[in-house]
């Protein structure tokens, strides 16, 4: 299948700058698979399209402020860093990281982030493409590397969101039910929920599990190539646990739906084995699944998403779930109707 396939018409207004005013202020498209009919409705009416029995399964990843702004030592030219993956820790605190401006920022270039309290240091120690980096931070300060880089760090907004960031990005682009610290980008399905939404599913008897998976840059890798098959998406880190593991056991095996909350979810759900008789079993480690046209879904049922990029993976992903010509007319449909646009915009629930 080709990439151009996967193309849309997006006027540049409707790519969200800002998250909605009050968290769960969003619209949602609801998109019915059998019969390909939409719904257009508000993301807080969530409750009246999930079942009592359903199991809603959350990433409770957590955004850190991987985003570091500084200046190179000793010329004083400006730096900017995005941590993307610790590597090693110890007498050497090393991490993957993009960094710009690439051309000058050579093996053994040393560089300094600054703000209340001690400075960050930092080195390159390798060069790779594209602006990735290996490179080593440390601080004088006795709480460590990881405190230094929480004191002085942005939050790691999306590249189309063309604003710096602002305080108020520290909570509101993070879930509600965020716990585990790791992820570059958020999962941004999950914005829109609150604590008030929470407890209504809950009352409902909307069963709820958590996974981790921790978001890496490469959720914003651009698709190269011309064929869909021939792309290549970078691995993540996620964990399911033994507890989440026996839900969704449960839940195969009395045929009840499992709707996944976010491409991430979907992504660390579908890498599980599934055996004969339904069970599913615990797991972590990397998941490096693209999942495409084709591809044969044995745990989601149903599905919450943001609106993604053209020719985008999370696009083919969304594709694959729904078929790339429904999908394609719920877009149309959602930019006629003005809606808004990827991480800070609105909802779609494909059921």
């Amino acid at each position: 299948m080709k990439v151009s396939d996967f193309d849309f018409d997006l006027p540049a207004e409707l790519i969200a700058q800002n998250p909605p005013a009050e968290r769960g202020d969003s619209r949602l498209l609801v998109v019915h698979r059998e019969s390909g009919r939409f719904e257009h409705t508000t993301f807080a009416r969530l409750v009246d399209f999930l079942e009592l029995g359903d199991l809603m399964v959350v990433n409770d990843t957590r955004v850190f402020p991987a985003r570091l702004l500084g200046r190179r030592v000793p010329s004083g030219g400006a730096v900017e860093c995005l941590l993307l993956r610790q590597v090693s820790v110890g007498s050497a605190v090393v991490w993957d990281a993009l960094m710009h401006p690439g051309q000058k920022l050579r093996p053994r270039s040393r560089f300094v982030f600054e703000g209340a309290g001690e400075p960050l240091h930092g080195e390159v120690l390798e060069r790779h493409f594209y602006g990735r980096r290996t490179i080593r931070l440390w601080t004088d300060d006795r709480e460590g590397v990881r405190a230094v880089i929480e004191r002085l760090g942005h939050m790691p907004l999306p590249p189309y969101i063309t604003r710096v960031d602002d305080p108020s990005d520290r909570e509101r682009y993070q879930t509600v039910y965020a716990r585990e610290e790791g992820s570059v980008a958020a999962p941004t399905a999950g914005l829109h929920f609150t604590p008030a939404l929470l407890d209504a599913l809950d009352a409902k008897g909307i069963e709820r599990a958590s996974i981790t998976l921790h978001v890496g840059y490469g959720t914003f890798k651009p698709v190269r190539v011309d064929r869909v098959e021939d792309h290549q998406v970078d691995p993540e880190s996620f964990t399911v646990s033994s507890e989440t593991a026996a839900a969704l056991t449960r839940a195969k095996r009395e045929a009840r739906r499992i709707v996944a909350v976010g491409t991430t979810t979907t992504r660390a759900l579908e890498t599980l084995a599934v055996s004969e008789d339904g069970a599913i079993a615990a797991a972590s480690g990397e998941t490096q699944l693209f999942i495409h046209q084709g591809h044969r879904f044995q745990v989601v049922s149903a599905f919450i998403t943001n609106f993604h990029l053209p020719r985008s993976s999370l696009l083919m992903m969304v594709a694959a779930f729904a078929g790339r010509d429904l999908i394609l007319s719920a877009y149309r449909d959602a930019v006629a109707e003005r809606y808004r646009f990827y991480s800070y915009g609105d909802a779609m629930l494909i059921v």
